[in-house]
Protein backbone atom coordinates (compact mmCIF):
# COMPACT_ATOMS: atom_id res chain seq x y z
CA UNK A 1 0.00 0.00 0.00
CA UNK A 2 1.51 3.35 -0.84
CA UNK A 3 2.32 5.92 1.50
CA UNK A 4 0.22 8.74 2.58
CA UNK A 5 2.81 10.89 1.02
CA UNK A 6 3.48 9.13 -2.22
CA UNK A 7 -0.28 9.68 -2.49
CA UNK A 8 0.03 13.46 -2.04
CA UNK A 9 2.89 13.92 -4.33
CA UNK A 10 0.80 11.57 -6.95
CA UNK A 11 -2.38 13.93 -6.37
CA UNK A 12 0.22 17.36 -6.69
CA UNK A 13 1.57 16.27 -9.77
CA UNK A 14 -1.72 14.78 -11.54
CA UNK A 15 -3.01 18.59 -10.85
CA UNK A 16 0.07 20.85 -11.94
CA UNK A 17 -0.73 18.47 -15.29
CA UNK A 18 -4.06 18.93 -15.61
CA UNK A 19 -3.37 22.51 -15.70
CA UNK A 20 -4.02 23.92 -12.42
CA UNK A 21 -1.35 26.34 -11.07
CA UNK A 22 -1.29 25.46 -7.57
CA UNK A 23 -2.52 22.93 -5.00
CA UNK A 24 -3.16 22.36 -1.54
CA UNK A 25 -4.82 19.55 1.04
CA UNK A 26 -6.33 20.78 4.44
CA UNK A 27 -7.81 18.52 7.01
CA UNK A 28 -11.28 18.00 6.62
CA UNK A 29 -13.56 19.47 9.43
CA UNK A 30 -15.35 21.88 11.33
CA UNK A 31 -14.46 25.28 10.65
CA UNK A 32 -14.17 27.12 14.16
CA UNK A 33 -12.58 30.15 13.43
CA UNK A 34 -15.00 31.18 10.16
CA UNK A 35 -18.59 30.25 12.32
CA UNK A 36 -19.03 33.53 14.07
CA UNK A 37 -17.89 35.54 11.33
CA UNK A 38 -20.45 34.04 8.65
CA UNK A 39 -22.93 34.36 11.62
CA UNK A 40 -22.66 37.55 11.87
CA UNK A 41 -21.98 38.61 8.07
CA UNK A 42 -25.65 36.87 7.86
CA UNK A 43 -27.33 38.33 10.22
CA UNK A 44 -26.13 42.08 9.49
CA UNK A 45 -27.66 41.80 5.90
CA UNK A 46 -24.13 41.52 3.76
CA UNK A 47 -25.20 38.91 1.59
CA UNK A 48 -28.09 41.54 0.34
CA UNK A 49 -30.44 39.23 -1.61
CA UNK A 50 -28.62 36.74 -1.85
CA UNK A 51 -30.61 34.23 -0.26
CA UNK A 52 -28.79 31.18 -0.88
CA UNK A 53 -26.24 32.00 1.24
CA UNK A 54 -28.64 31.73 4.30
CA UNK A 55 -28.90 28.16 3.87
CA UNK A 56 -26.61 25.04 4.42
CA UNK A 57 -25.03 26.77 7.11
CA UNK A 58 -23.45 23.74 8.57
CA UNK A 59 -22.82 22.21 5.61
CA UNK A 60 -20.64 26.05 4.66
CA UNK A 61 -18.45 25.10 7.90
CA UNK A 62 -18.17 21.47 7.84
CA UNK A 63 -16.91 19.60 4.82
CA UNK A 64 -17.77 16.30 6.13
CA UNK A 65 -21.88 17.23 6.22
CA UNK A 66 -21.10 17.47 2.42
CA UNK A 67 -18.95 14.45 2.02
CA UNK A 68 -19.51 11.56 4.86
CA UNK A 69 -16.20 10.05 6.14
CA UNK A 70 -14.28 13.19 4.61
CA UNK A 71 -10.66 13.41 5.91
CA UNK A 72 -8.90 15.29 3.11
CA UNK A 73 -9.47 18.89 1.34
CA UNK A 74 -7.73 19.35 -1.94
CA UNK A 75 -7.70 22.98 -2.71
CA UNK A 76 -6.79 24.15 -6.12
CA UNK A 77 -6.36 27.25 -8.13
CA UNK A 78 -6.76 27.65 -11.69
CA UNK A 79 -5.45 30.71 -13.43
CA UNK A 80 -7.61 33.38 -15.58
CA UNK A 81 -6.04 36.38 -16.00
CA UNK A 82 -5.75 37.54 -19.54
CA UNK A 83 -3.73 37.44 -22.53
CA UNK A 84 -4.07 40.66 -23.39
CA UNK A 85 -6.92 43.14 -21.77
CA UNK A 86 -9.65 45.25 -24.12
CA UNK A 87 -8.20 47.89 -26.20
CA UNK A 88 -11.45 49.97 -26.81
CA UNK A 89 -11.81 52.51 -24.55
CA UNK A 90 -15.68 53.30 -22.93
CA UNK A 91 -16.86 50.27 -23.75
CA UNK A 92 -18.76 48.31 -20.91
CA UNK A 93 -16.79 46.71 -18.84
CA UNK A 94 -16.96 42.56 -17.99
CA UNK A 95 -14.78 41.12 -15.35
CA UNK A 96 -12.13 38.67 -16.51
CA UNK A 97 -12.85 35.80 -15.11
CA UNK A 98 -16.24 36.02 -17.67
CA UNK A 99 -14.12 36.51 -20.87
CA UNK A 100 -14.63 33.03 -21.79
CA UNK A 101 -16.63 29.53 -21.24
CA UNK A 102 -17.89 28.62 -18.42
CA UNK A 103 -15.92 27.88 -15.62
CA UNK A 104 -17.33 25.57 -13.51
CA UNK A 105 -17.62 22.87 -17.37
CA UNK A 106 -14.21 23.66 -17.76
CA UNK A 107 -12.99 23.19 -13.81
CA UNK A 108 -14.98 20.02 -13.49
CA UNK A 109 -14.22 18.41 -16.50
CA UNK A 110 -10.65 18.68 -15.05
CA UNK A 111 -11.43 17.75 -11.43
CA UNK A 112 -13.39 14.45 -12.74
CA UNK A 113 -10.42 13.56 -14.26
CA UNK A 114 -8.55 14.07 -11.21
CA UNK A 115 -10.78 11.52 -9.31
CA UNK A 116 -10.16 9.17 -11.90
CA UNK A 117 -6.73 9.24 -11.74
CA UNK A 118 -6.97 9.18 -8.15
CA UNK A 119 -9.49 5.90 -8.19
CA UNK A 120 -6.59 4.56 -11.05
CA UNK A 121 -3.40 5.23 -9.32
CA UNK A 122 -4.69 4.52 -5.42
CA UNK A 123 -7.38 3.04 -5.03
CA UNK A 124 -11.45 3.34 -4.34
CA UNK A 125 -11.70 6.46 -3.18
CA UNK A 126 -14.98 8.47 -2.15
CA UNK A 127 -15.71 12.35 -2.81
CA UNK A 128 -16.99 15.10 -4.70
CA UNK A 129 -15.68 18.00 -6.61
CA UNK A 130 -17.16 21.55 -5.66
CA UNK A 131 -16.43 24.95 -7.87
CA UNK A 132 -18.31 28.10 -6.67
CA UNK A 133 -21.76 26.39 -6.59
CA UNK A 134 -22.10 24.39 -3.83
CA UNK A 135 -22.07 25.45 0.40
CA UNK A 136 -18.41 25.30 0.53
CA UNK A 137 -16.23 28.28 2.02
CA UNK A 138 -13.86 27.99 -1.29
CA UNK A 139 -11.44 30.46 -0.07
CA UNK A 140 -11.06 29.32 3.27
CA UNK A 141 -10.11 26.21 2.60
CA UNK A 142 -7.60 27.31 0.41
CA UNK A 143 -5.89 29.69 3.03
CA UNK A 144 -5.97 26.73 5.22
CA UNK A 145 -4.25 24.71 3.00
CA UNK A 146 -1.09 27.35 2.06
CA UNK A 147 -2.42 28.51 -1.23
CA UNK A 148 -1.92 32.03 -0.09
CA UNK A 149 -4.22 34.21 2.59
CA UNK A 150 -7.67 36.22 2.51
CA UNK A 151 -6.59 39.47 1.56
CA UNK A 152 -8.93 43.40 2.75
CA UNK A 153 -10.94 42.70 -0.05
CA UNK A 154 -11.63 39.32 1.18
CA UNK A 155 -10.03 37.80 -2.01
CA UNK A 156 -7.73 34.79 -1.82
CA UNK A 157 -4.36 36.05 -3.00
CA UNK A 158 -1.27 34.45 -3.97
CA UNK A 159 2.20 35.58 -2.96
CA UNK A 160 3.15 34.57 -6.41
CA UNK A 161 0.62 34.72 -8.25
CA UNK A 162 -2.09 37.44 -7.31
CA UNK A 163 -5.42 36.58 -7.16
CA UNK A 164 -7.33 36.16 -10.55
CA UNK A 165 -7.81 31.88 -9.91
CA UNK A 166 -10.78 30.25 -9.74
CA UNK A 167 -10.59 28.42 -6.38
CA UNK A 168 -11.86 24.58 -6.44
CA UNK A 169 -12.25 21.78 -4.34
CA UNK A 170 -11.80 17.94 -4.27
CA UNK A 171 -13.48 16.64 -0.69
CA UNK A 172 -12.57 12.78 -0.11
CA UNK A 173 -12.22 10.23 2.46
CA UNK A 174 -8.36 9.58 1.80
CA UNK A 175 -5.86 10.63 4.43
CA UNK A 176 -3.25 13.03 2.96
CA UNK A 177 -0.17 14.87 3.81
CA UNK A 178 -1.49 18.28 5.22
CA UNK A 179 -0.33 21.74 4.29
CA UNK A 180 0.21 25.00 6.60
CA UNK A 181 -1.48 27.96 6.30
CA UNK A 182 0.46 31.35 5.03
CA UNK A 183 1.09 34.70 6.49
CA UNK A 184 -1.08 37.64 6.10
CA UNK A 185 0.80 39.74 3.58
CA UNK A 186 -1.11 42.69 3.14
CA UNK A 187 0.12 45.07 5.32
CA UNK A 188 -0.94 48.48 6.06
CA UNK A 189 -2.27 48.84 2.26
CA UNK A 190 -5.28 49.96 2.02
CA UNK A 191 -5.46 50.39 -1.86
CA UNK A 192 -8.79 48.18 -2.27
CA UNK A 193 -10.80 49.96 0.69
CA UNK A 194 -9.93 53.19 -1.06
CA UNK A 195 -10.50 52.41 -4.53
CA UNK A 196 -14.13 51.08 -4.21
CA UNK A 197 -16.09 53.18 -6.02
CA UNK A 198 -19.08 51.74 -3.68
CA UNK A 199 -17.59 51.43 -0.79
CA UNK A 200 -18.18 47.64 -0.01
CA UNK A 201 -15.21 47.25 1.26
CA UNK A 202 -16.72 48.43 5.05
CA UNK A 203 -13.33 47.51 6.48
CA UNK A 204 -10.77 45.36 6.44
CA UNK A 205 -11.33 41.90 5.35
CA UNK A 206 -15.03 42.95 5.31
CA UNK A 207 -17.34 43.01 2.31
CA UNK A 208 -20.55 44.08 2.47
CA UNK A 209 -21.64 42.48 -0.66
CA UNK A 210 -25.34 43.97 -1.20
CA UNK A 211 -22.99 47.45 -1.75
CA UNK A 212 -20.54 45.67 -4.44
CA UNK A 213 -20.57 46.27 -8.30
CA UNK A 214 -20.71 42.88 -8.62
CA UNK A 215 -23.60 42.42 -6.47
CA UNK A 216 -26.07 44.87 -8.34
CA UNK A 217 -25.00 43.62 -11.81
CA UNK A 218 -24.75 39.83 -11.61
CA UNK A 219 -26.73 39.00 -7.93
CA UNK A 220 -29.39 41.65 -8.31
CA UNK A 221 -32.36 40.49 -10.24
CA UNK A 222 -34.50 44.14 -9.40
CA UNK A 223 -33.65 47.50 -10.42
CA UNK A 224 -30.60 48.58 -9.89
CA UNK A 225 -31.21 51.68 -7.29
CA UNK A 226 -30.57 55.21 -7.86
CA UNK A 227 -28.14 55.61 -4.87
CA UNK A 228 -25.51 54.11 -7.18
CA UNK A 229 -26.04 55.62 -9.86
CA UNK A 230 -22.59 57.15 -11.41
CA UNK A 231 -20.47 55.17 -9.19
CA UNK A 232 -19.79 52.10 -11.70
CA UNK A 233 -17.28 53.16 -13.43
CA UNK A 234 -17.70 51.38 -16.40
CA UNK A 235 -18.52 48.09 -15.22
CA UNK A 236 -21.57 45.93 -16.54
CA UNK A 237 -21.13 42.85 -15.79
CA UNK A 238 -18.90 42.03 -12.60
CA UNK A 239 -15.91 44.27 -10.95
CA UNK A 240 -12.11 44.12 -11.03
CA UNK A 241 -11.57 47.36 -9.17
CA UNK A 242 -10.24 46.07 -5.86
CA UNK A 243 -7.79 43.11 -7.78
CA UNK A 244 -6.53 45.39 -10.15
CA UNK A 245 -5.32 47.97 -7.90
CA UNK A 246 -3.68 45.14 -5.49
CA UNK A 247 -0.25 45.17 -5.53
CA UNK A 248 0.55 41.40 -5.45
CA UNK A 249 -1.34 41.20 -9.34
CA UNK A 250 1.94 42.36 -10.63
CA UNK A 251 2.51 39.28 -10.86
CA UNK A 252 -0.49 37.61 -12.69
CA UNK A 253 0.53 35.89 -15.85
CA UNK A 254 -1.21 35.21 -18.47
CA UNK A 255 -3.46 31.67 -18.32
CA UNK A 256 -2.64 28.92 -20.57
CA UNK A 257 -6.53 27.59 -20.83
CA UNK A 258 -8.26 27.90 -24.27
CA UNK A 259 -11.52 27.68 -22.97
CA UNK A 260 -10.77 31.08 -21.38
CA UNK A 261 -9.77 32.68 -24.46
CA UNK A 262 -12.18 35.81 -25.12
CA UNK A 263 -15.31 34.68 -27.16
CA UNK A 264 -17.65 36.23 -29.37
CA UNK A 265 -16.12 39.79 -29.75
CA UNK A 266 -16.93 40.43 -25.88
CA UNK A 267 -13.51 42.63 -25.13
CA UNK A 268 -14.70 45.09 -28.25
CA UNK A 269 -18.63 45.43 -27.33
CA UNK A 270 -19.88 48.54 -27.16
CA UNK A 271 -23.35 49.78 -25.45
CA UNK A 272 -25.16 50.09 -28.63
CA UNK A 273 -23.78 46.01 -29.47
CA UNK A 274 -25.80 44.81 -26.32
CA UNK A 275 -28.52 47.18 -26.48
CA UNK A 276 -29.39 46.18 -30.10
CA UNK A 277 -28.64 42.72 -29.45
CA UNK A 278 -31.77 39.90 -30.09
CA UNK A 279 -32.33 37.52 -26.87
CA UNK A 280 -31.69 34.81 -29.47
CA UNK A 281 -28.51 35.94 -30.23
CA UNK A 282 -27.30 36.58 -26.58
CA UNK A 283 -28.62 33.24 -26.41
CA UNK A 284 -26.60 31.60 -28.32
CA UNK A 285 -23.57 33.37 -28.17
CA UNK A 286 -23.29 33.32 -24.76
CA UNK A 287 -25.33 30.24 -23.41
CA UNK A 288 -21.69 28.68 -22.30
CA UNK A 289 -20.59 31.70 -20.71
CA UNK A 290 -20.66 33.24 -17.01
CA UNK A 291 -22.52 36.26 -18.46
CA UNK A 292 -25.92 33.70 -18.71
CA UNK A 293 -26.12 34.25 -14.86
CA UNK A 294 -27.26 37.91 -15.68
CA UNK A 295 -29.15 36.74 -18.93
CA UNK A 296 -30.24 38.86 -21.39
CA UNK A 297 -32.27 40.80 -19.26
CA UNK A 298 -29.94 41.60 -16.92
CA UNK A 299 -26.91 42.49 -19.53
CA UNK A 300 -29.44 45.05 -20.94
CA UNK A 301 -30.42 46.24 -17.60
CA UNK A 302 -27.11 46.92 -16.67
CA UNK A 303 -25.79 48.47 -19.88
CA UNK A 304 -29.02 50.94 -19.90
CA UNK A 305 -27.86 52.00 -16.44
CA UNK A 306 -24.62 53.04 -17.58
CA UNK A 307 -25.78 54.55 -20.55
CA UNK A 308 -28.64 56.51 -18.79
CA UNK A 309 -25.67 57.89 -16.14
CA UNK A 310 -23.44 58.62 -19.30
CA UNK A 311 -26.30 61.31 -20.54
Amino acid sequence: MRSQSHNTKLIKEESERLGFMHCGISKAGFLPDEAPILERWLKEGKHGKMQYMERNFDKRLDPTKLVPGAKSVVSLLLNYYPKEMPSVEGIPKVSKYAYGGDYHRVIKDKLYTLVDFIREHIGDVEGRVFVDSAPVLDKAWAQKSGLGWIGKNANLIHKKAGSFFFVAELICDLELDYDTATADHCGSCTRCLDACPTEAIVAPYVVDGSKCISYFTIELREEIPTSVAGKFDGWAFGCDICQDVCPWNRFSTPHSEPQFDPQNGLQKMSDKDWLEMTEEVFKKSFKNSPLARTGYDGIKRNVSFLKKVAQ
